[in-house]
């Protein structure tokens, strides 16, 4: 059944192939999205991928920008968000106030009666709610460790302890019912939206639904913004022959999920009955991949060697070890199975980037910033090895 349906960021990475998957379906389809230079760039233009939507070029906190996108809208994918884990730690203001404030005006508005045809907001949330997210410990069964404290970062002793009986824990898959204890401001940004939506949505006759995202990746990923994700990050780099920096001792991990798979989960999100009590669902691969491992991919499809990639003992205040999502509700309640495995997935992404006009890394530049805000630090001369 086609809808009218609102994308807030749908001129972003995962925001306009969704655009494009809705289209596609038969959906009637307005963008909200202000063109943010860290992402689109200074020339920053709609792009083609989202020829025959409504574009409304505003800001998520801009009232009138929300109602003019939210006319006559039965579906609102709210996409439009800033980010980046490490910035969120200096730039705390604006996280909270495009994130938290802008979903908080959408709730004013939806239960103002301003947006009187909306019937579900579908949340681009993140596994950044969960923190350190659960483990398991030999003796004390499921735990959630506390966040790293700096002097154990500092000593180089990466892996998070039982918070019981202070042995090793082993990551378990992060699920929909673990305590939310966000380790970053980006991470109690977005759990802030879902608990926004969530509680004032409902009593509006209003569905909300919460995806929370692992790490995204594909072909259209911003290459300008060094904040936010890593395969854009090392890539650029590797073809700059400048080589990447390895945080940590390489051996941290995280869930790397295709674009194509998330944007199915969220058409799914916003077309599905779900049962009562089911509005929160992980989007993953199931598979933890560690960082290390992964620059080693990409060099070897870049034509860098080993000596491309150090490892250096640094860290960032905010960073957690090991994410991994279970994808069992995915599976169940939206009936999607991830079905891009990571050596395919690269292969596409590489493709994209060697094709693309590629802006020269800033990353040094962002480093350089949370250096001088006292969020990046360092271990002795001699970092774990990888």
């Amino acid at each position: 059944m086609s809808e009218r349906a609102l994308v807030t960021g749908g001129a972003g990475f995962i925001g306009s192939r969704l655009v494009r998957r809705l289209l596609d379906g038969g959906h009637e389809v307005t963008i909200l999205d202000s063109l943010v230079e860290a992402v689109h760039g200074v020339d920053a233009r709609v792009p083609e991928e989202v020829a025959g939507a409504r574009f409304v070029r505003g800001d998520v906190r801009d009232e009138a920008a929300w109602l003019d996108a939210l006319d006559g809208v039965e579906a609102v994918y709210h996409l439009a968000a800033e980010t980046g884990t490490g910035e969120s730690m200096y730039r705390s203001r604006r996280y909270v106030d495009v994130n938290v404030g802008g979903t908080a005006l959408l709730c004013d508005l939806v239960q103002a009666g301003r947006a009187p045809s909306v019937r579900r907001v579908v949340l681009a949330s993140s596994r950044a709610v969960y923190g350190e997210g659960p483990y398991a410990c030999a003796a004390c069964g499921e735990v959630d460790p506390r966040p790293r404290s700096a002097e154990q970062l500092a000593a180089g002793r990466w892996d998070p302890l039982c918070p019981v009986c202070g042995a090793a824990v082993t990551v378990r898959p992060a699920r929909a019912g673990a305590p939310p204890r966000p380790t970053s401001v980006y991470g109690m940004t977005k759990r802030d939206q879902e608990e926004l939506i969530h509680l004032l949505l409902p009593s509006a006759g209003v569905e909300a639904v919460s995806l929370r995202l692992q790490n995204v990746y594909g072909p259209g990923q911003s290459l300008r913004n060094p904040y936010t994700g890593i395969l854009s990050i090392f890539s650029v780099r590797f073809l700059e022959g400048r080589g990447v920096r390895i945080f940590e001792d390489g051996r941290e991990s995280r869930d790397f999920v295709y674009v194509d798979d998330v944007v199915e989960a969220l058409v799914r999100a916003g077309e599905v009955v779900l049962p009562a009590g089911h509005t929160v669902v992980d989007v993953g691969s199931g598979v933890a991949t560690s960082v290390l491992s992964l620059a080693r991919q990409l060099a070897a499809r870049y034509g860098a060697g080993d000596d491309a990639i150090e490892i250096t003992g640094e860290y960032r205040a905010g960073d957690i070890r090991h994410a991994l999502a279970d994808t069992t509700a995915l599976r169940r309640l939206l009936g999607i199975v991830p079905r891009t495995p990571l050596d395919e997935g690269l292969d596409a992404f590489a493709a994209w980037v060697r094709a693309e006009d590629r802006p020269a890394s800033t990353l040094d530049r962002a480093l350089d910033e949370m250096e001088a805000s006292g969020l990046l630090g360092r271990t002795g001369p001699e970092p774990a090895g990888p």
